[in-house]
């Protein structure tokens, strides 16, 4: 959420900010909206300014044993009033907030403008491309051929956009798992979590998913709670409304959870495979840094999703997303994308975002600065470190052999009590 003195004072450049973002939030209604907010809180403030004063006489006179009626009167009319003010000023002020809680993050300078993904920018490359003497097939085709991913009965089950793993698939997934975490913990420092899946309306409004996506999110049924779209929620909301000591700054927290997405908006998008599911797990990071540091945080941040990859041996590159492109939370982002030569192309892996002080503020996230007594907003980041069924696919689709087994990378196989290679049935 914008500071609302930085949108009042820095109009301009929020609505400059909106236009790369290709946003059409209308500021001009909130301005309206403030303008009366203004003006019913100055009315308030002197109508309460006449009743001290008015009570101040009517004590006054009631020493000198004079009457008062009159100015009881007035003082009642007075009250009376600020009661119905207080109570449009309530909802002007509620009105404000909804409002504010729906405009996205203002980019970094670095982000570049652009509409699309089409107009991101790559950063860098990491290996090189497999080369297969065969025409690979994709990870769908090979999962089923080899047993480890059934489609029909995830949909006899629920339906579509789920699956079932078996055997030597749902074994990777925890291998998978295990490995990120240990790698995360043991050699980039982050603490392991393990938070609950269903958080509350206030959580999703910390970290920005509501209200802007609520039609993404899965509630449950009778209650104010919801199944997590990824664990930046609970892992960043575990400080809301706290105060936190800048010694205790970065904090770094990694959590595997399974995730939960209606994919509202991906109507006909990768309805084969695993790409895009309902339910699916991921390993996440978040770091809670000082402002200042913020942005080392970011690379530190983008390095340990990458080192996951690095390890197991998988061609990626690193883009910064355009302003069209960028995450409502966030002011810049990198994504990680590997390569798929089933596909034939790159596809996201990881997505690692610093938000600055904007879910800091939404969540009332602060430190206590050294040398301070005014508290500050703190930073957050989140990033994939990484999806899991996604390096599921990337392993399958790039060391996929001619006669359709597939081989499991070397720091994968003590996870996997040494196999070495997925045979065909």
């Amino acid at each position: 959420m914008l500071d609302i003195k930085f949108l009042r004072s820095q109009l301009d450049q929020v609505k400059s900010a909106l236009r790369k973002r290709h946003s059409t939030i209308d500021l001009e209604s909130f301005l309206k909206t403030d303008v009366q907010r203004r003006s019913l809180l100055q009315e308030v403030e002197e109508l309460k300014g006449l009743r001290n004063k008015t009570s101040a006489e009517v004590a006054q006179k009631k020493r000198n044993n004079d009457d008062v009626s009159e100015l009881l009167e007035q003082m009642a009319s007075v009250s009376k009033r600020i009661k119905v003010l207080d109570g449009e000023l309530k909802e002007v002020d509620t009105r404000t907030r909804e409002f504010l809680l729906t405009i996205p993050n203002i980019p970094h300078g670095d982000v570049p403008v652009g509409r699309d993904e089409n107009d991101n920018r790559i950063e860098r490359f990491w290996g090189k491309k497999p080369t297969l003497d065969f025409p690979p097939k994709e990870h769908w085709e090979l999962g089923t051929d080899l047993g480890g991913l059934d489609f029909p009965r995830a949909t006899k089950l629920t339906g579509s956009r789920f699956v079932v793993l078996k055997g030597w698939a749902a074994r990777m997934e925890r291998a998978l798992i295990n490995f990120m975490i240990d790698v995360h913990t043991h050699e980039h420092g982050y603490t392991e979590i393990m938070p609950p899946v269903i958080v509350n309306k206030d959580s999703l409004l910390g970290t920005g998913q509501l209200p802007k996506f609520a039609e993404d999110l899965f509630k449950l049924e009778n209650s104010d709670y919801y199944l997590i779209p990824t664990a930046e929620v609970p892992l960043t909301n575990l400080f809301r409304d706290e105060i936190l000591n800048e010694e205790d700054l970065p904090c770094a927290l990694t959590a595997f959870t399974p995730c939960f997405r209606s994919e509202a908006g991906s109507y006909g998008k990768d309805t084969k495979g695993i790409i895009r599911q309902h339910q699916f797990d991921k390993v996440e990071m978040v770091r809670i840094a000082h402002p200042d540091h913020s942005y080392e945080d970011l690379e530190l941040l983008v390095g340990h999703a990458e080192d996951i990859l690095q390890k197991l041996g998988l061609h990626y590159r690193v883009v910064t997303l355009c302003t069209g492109d960028l995450g409502f939370s966030a002011a810049k982002t990198y994504d990680i994308e590997v390569w798929l030569p089933g596909q034939n192309k790159y596809r996201e892996i990881s997505s690692c975002s610093n938000c600055e002080d904007f879910q800091g503020r939404r969540a009332n996230i602060r430190f206590n600065p050294k040398g301070s007594t005014k508290k500050l907003l703190v930073h957050t980041l989140n990033g994939s470190g990484l999806a899991v069924g996604r390096t599921m696919v990337a392993i399958i689709e790039n060391y996929q052999q001619k006669d359709g087994s597939v081989v499991i990378p070397d720091v994968l196989r003590p996870y996997m009590d040494g196999i070495d290679i997925i045979q065909p049935r």
